[in-house]
């Protein structure tokens, strides 16, 4: 089965999954927006790389009513999703049914935005990734990948595995949406380190890079080509 086809069946539950399977869901994408340093109401050009059902964009559309968005993703049921979900906006939005790893050199935007996605390819794949991201920004611009984070020792392996799993139980997830989880996890997983990914991000061309929030294995990655007019500067007011 191809991650499209694994994720097209994911689609009756998806959304009420991903909010159980996503521990600090609220917090994490609240300073997702936060960290956007555009004016609320900018018309923003969104790039939403592995967009599924339109989480991320949803979240993005409520702080910037006026932005316009592309949509890409392989899994096309889940996209059917998003049209319907924005349906009542649908000249603010646009969906690719497309392997965004070929985003390269077609279109520029202000910010470009992933959400769960990312982990799914190689590190080889991940490095040629955000080079391409880098290369789309407009400058000053934006990338925001909420995305997992693999433990730099075995031990922290082992302590985000436990972690999450007493947390999505928690949760109310049943266990056969665990066991459905944890299989594709398994299956098409390859999640990196915090390190590197900051140090690829760098490498790309990226100026400003962090992980501006970390929930164990869940984290917010932060990155910025040249520098928003209106983005926070100067000496601290304390």
């Amino acid at each position: 089965m191809t991650i499209g086809q694994a994720f097209n069946a994911s689609v009756p539950y998806y959304d009420d999954w991903i909010r159980k399977a996503l521990p600090g869901y609220e917090d994490m994408f609240a300073a997702a927006l936060d960290v956007v340093p555009f004016g609320q109401d900018d018309p923003l050009s969104v790039l939403d790389l592995g967009a599924g059902t339109g989480l991320f964009s949803h979240h993005v559309f409520t702080r910037f009513s006026r932005a316009t968005f592309v949509l890409c993703d392989v899994a096309e049921k889940m996209l059917d999703i998003a049209r319907e979900r924005f349906k009542a906006q649908d000249k603010q939005f646009e969906y690719v049914v497309r392997d965004y790893r070929d985003i390269e050199g077609e279109w520029s935007y202000d910010l470009v935005i992933s959400s769960m996605s990312i982990h799914h390819l190689s590190d080889h794949e991940k490095k040629i990734l955000f080079g391409k991201v880098f290369r789309i920004l407009r400058e000053p611009g934006i990338f925001v990948n909420v995305d997992q984070i693999k433990g730099d020792t075995p031990y922290l392996e082992q302590l985000y595995w436990t972690w999450w799993l007493a947390k999505i139980r928690r949760a109310g997830a049943s266990e056969k949406q665990i066991k459905a989880g944890v299989e594709r996890r398994h299956a098409y997983d390859k999640d990196t380190c915090l390190e590197d990914q900051l140090g690829w991000l760098k490498n790309a061309g990226f100026e400003t890079v962090d992980c501006v929030y970390k929930n164990y294995s869940l984290g917010v990655f932060f990155a910025m080509k040249g520098f928003p007019a209106n983005a926070a500067k100067g000496d601290s007011p304390y």
